[in-house]
């Protein structure tokens, strides 16, 4: 395997880009490529290093790559060669095996507070693979090991950008929750949470609504945060608001049924792909 590779994967992972990983993992007959032979596809579908067959093959799996970051799943596809009018336009006579894997960044989590909720909402969401950053007056470094990073001194709430992409958890004991949340507001995270009872949650967006934030913009705040498991300790608490997290970054609404069970099985190939579609 050639260093640059790893050189390549190391430097977009470094700037957190999204990307995928296509692997020829099986060859029937003649192809155009070998067993082994690597491409790496950023996001827009470009091939940014590598070779796993030119012509339609290439864009076959470029396409196939921005399915697979947009839906953030690996897809194990096969290109048929074997026909000059309906293969993919490179009649090798065989067939190749590939497996498309996306790499993306880890998800951004904002947590906005201090106490113990707060604490254990940063552990727990560093196990489940978050990238996390805290941000409170009373924060201390020592209180949160496992953030990537606590900011304390932001007294105009510029320190901590807030992306489409980020996760934005509300808990800071009533300090400063309203000005948290229409900054969440205006940057439109995917997931933003406020950590509050019900009625302090009302008089919060009551503040923000006042501020002029259009109130069918609060229907995608979670407020009182978290899924409903009958938390009552701020453990349980932490516990019920990264389940929610997760539910949300897998496309789920609620927590699995008790009792459900996963079936390890061999994978085949979900897609065969015979027809050429040039970009």
């Amino acid at each position: 395997m050639s260093s640059d590779f790893y050189s390549r994967v190391a430097q977009l992972s470094a700037e957190r880009s999204s990307f995928a990983i296509a692997t020829v993992v099986q060859v029937t007959g003649s192809s155009s490529a070998r067993r082994g032979s690597k491409a790496i596809i950023n996001a827009e579908g470009k091939l940014l290093w590598g070779w796993v067959g030119g012509g339609c093959a290439e864009s076959a799996v470029r396409n196939m790559a921005i399915q697979c970051i947009e839906q953030q799943k690996s897809e194990l596809i096969t290109l048929d060669m074997q026909d000059e009018a309906l293969g993919v336009g490179m009649p090798c006579g065989g067939m190749m095996d590939i497996f498309i894997e996306p790499v993306l960044p880890k998800p951004e989590l904002l947590v906005v507070g201090h106490g113990r909720i707060a604490e254990t909402l940063v552990r727990l969401a560093h196990l489940m693979g978050f990238s996390v950053v805290v941000n409170d007056p009373g924060a201390e470094r020592e209180a949160f090991p496992d953030a990537e990073r606590v900011v304390n001194t932001d007294f105009d709430l510029c320190e901590t950008p807030i992306r489409k992409s980020s996760y934005v958890v509300i808990a800071t004991l009533h300090k400063n929750d309203h000005l948290w949340l229409e900054k969440a507001l205006a940057s439109e995270p995917g997931y933003i949470a406020l950590v509050a009872s019900e009625h302090r949650s009302r008089i919060v967006f009551d503040y923000v609504i006042a501020a002029g934030v259009p109130a069918e913009k609060l229907d995608r705040v979670w407020a009182p945060a978290g899924l409903d498991i009958g938390a009552a300790t701020p453990e349980e608490i932490a516990l019920s608001i990264v389940s929610q997290m997760v539910a949300v970054r897998r496309g789920k609404s609620s927590i699995p049924a008790k009792g459900a069970r996963v079936e390890m099985t061999t994978q085949e190939p979900s897609v065969v792909i015979r027809q050429c579609d040039l970009d």
